[in-house]
């Protein structure tokens, strides 16, 4: 059985998802823990539910999901995992997080990218790649098809969707996206966004003011 356990973080009020199942192995998704507090609680959670952290990955690389990636790789030995694609945004977080009064700690780069389709393996628990750019230029979304459990990044939210105005946005094909890779899940599958409570396809298919 997959575990999903959220932690808002940072003064984007980003989500932080750990993944595990009952191999206690764990997927750190989108690590956004900025203050120690923020560190301290998602450590805590791991070492006190007796979690083996063996993959970090990012959906997107905007600064709000990405603040945490050092910290993981200091305290687990983990690099981040995203879509190649990701890469120019990452690397442009040093040169404006100052102007937006935020200390960012130079994360780490990838050994390994990951692709636009396949699967990630860990424990018993098997996650679908979903390519679904649109928010950001290259986003992916972690899908288990099992678990009915979507890991949606800053695509979809409860009766909204992903901002389109920052650098390698576009409406068009955020939406498309959403109809034709997200829409077409099962309407039981609970959406984990990035920001804000959770919300099922189902729910998003009849309720979205964006996708009605």
């Amino acid at each position: 059985m997959l575990h999903v356990k959220s932690f808002p973080n940072n003064p984007y009020y980003e989500n932080t998802y750990l993944l595990f199942d009952d191999t206690l192995e764990c997927v750190i998704i989108d690590p956004g823990m900025y203050s120690r507090e923020e560190q301290n609680k998602v450590a805590s959670f791991i070492t006190e539910n007796l979690l083996k952290p063996v993959l970090l990955l990012n959906t997107h690389c905007h600064i709000d999901h990405v603040l945490g990636n050092k910290f993981v790789f200091d305290q687990y030995g983990l690099k981040p995992q995203f879509h190649e694609g990701e890469l120019p945004l990452l690397s442009a977080v040093p040169g404006y997080a100052p102007q937006m009064g935020i200390r960012y700690e130079l994360s780490p780069l990838p050994e390994t990218f990951l692709p636009e389709s396949g699967t990630i393996k860990f424990g018993q628990t098997e996650l679908e790649l979903i390519f679904a750019p649109g928010h950001s230029p290259a986003h992916l979304c972690f899908y288990s098809a099992n678990n009915h459990v979507l890991i949606g990044g800053d695509v979809l939210f409860r009766e909204s969707i992903g901002r389109t105005d920052l650098p390698g946005g576009n409406t068009e094909q955020l939406i498309k996206n959403i109809r034709e890779k997200l829409f077409v899940l099962p309407d039981q599958v609970i959406v984990y966004p990035g920001h804000g409570e959770e919300t099922t396809i189902g729910y998003e298919k009849e309720y979205n003011p964006f996708l009605t």
